[in-house]
């Protein structure tokens, strides 16, 4: 699947942004987040501007250093502080983007080390936690269907799969396709299994998966639905009701287990 240009990613966050913005701004900031329930609207405020853009800001401008220079700021205790810390984050993160090659090396937590990730992880992190903000106000629009179609991909590749340089994937028993309806676009996806043992010394030997090339045979499963439902589906803002699941029932059960756990 061909990805979005860095400046297409860099529109997306700050038009997301904006509508993230709008929508607290008419909210009870005590309220619960549905799709984040140990977060009231203030934290999910907080979380989207200082502690992702204003960190990941940072980053890009410290570029190639890692991030142990980066401290939180402390959190305003007024509801004009955090709007304020999140527009001054916003535009942190927007300036450090706007001025950096999406080639150039950069600290991440991907095996991707590059500004290019930093801008296309931000633009989804902007999107659904827009829609989080919109789950608490009521008010759930439509996601725009290019960059959900992306984010079907990177919820797949990056968030859920996706091997580290420490471990390895071993293909196993398993292949889904994921058809996006109206954007045209199809990805599969093979379940195996991960090990490795990470720098801090814990090991694992799970199931897993990775997002793969077509492999030339018939798909186990097949997943169908708009790219917007679907991609808040696999991040557990939204339900199956537009997703339709046919083939290997068992297949799929299997890959829902992988997926099944709320991403913050």
């Amino acid at each position: 699947m061909t990805q979005l240009t860095h400046d297409l990613y860099l529109d997306h966050i700050r038009n997301e942004s904006q509508r993230f913005r709008v929508v607290l701004a008419d909210c009870d900031l005590e309220a619960q987040v549905p799709s984040c329930p140990d977060w009231n609207a203030s934290d999910l405020l907080w979380h989207l501007g200082m502690q992702v853009q204003d960190f990941w800001a940072w980053v890009v401008e410290h570029r190639p250093e890692g991030p142990d220079g980066w401290s939180e700021p402390a959190r305003p205790d007024s509801p004009a502080g955090l709007f304020d810390a999140f527009d001054t984050a916003t535009a942190r993160l927007s300036a450090a983007l706007e001025s950096a090659d999406p080639t150039e090396h950069a600290w991440t937590w991907s095996a991707d080390q590059t500004v290019g990730f930093i801008g296309r992880r931000q633009a989804h992190e902007a999107l659904i936690h827009r829609l989080d903000a919109e789950l608490v106000a009521g008010t759930v629009t439509p996601l725009d269907p290019t960059l959900a179609a992306d984010g079907v991909h990177e919820v797949l590749a990056v968030m859920y799969g996706g091997t580290p340089t420490w471990g390895t994937f071993t293909p196993g028993e398993g292949l889904l396709r994921f058809d996006l309806t109206e954007a045209g676009e199809a990805m599969w996806v093979r379940l195996g299994n991960f090990t490795g043992t990470d720098p801090e010394g814990k090991s694992y030997d799970e199931p897993d998966l990775n997002v793969v090339a077509e492999p030339g045979v018939e798909p186990d499963a097949i997943v169908t639905g708009p790219s917007g439902p679907m991609d808040a589906w696999l991040w557990q803002r939204g339900d199956e009701a537009e997703v339709s699941v046919s083939g290997d029932r068992a297949v799929y059960d299997r890959f829902a287990a992988l997926v099944n756990n709320p991403i913050n």
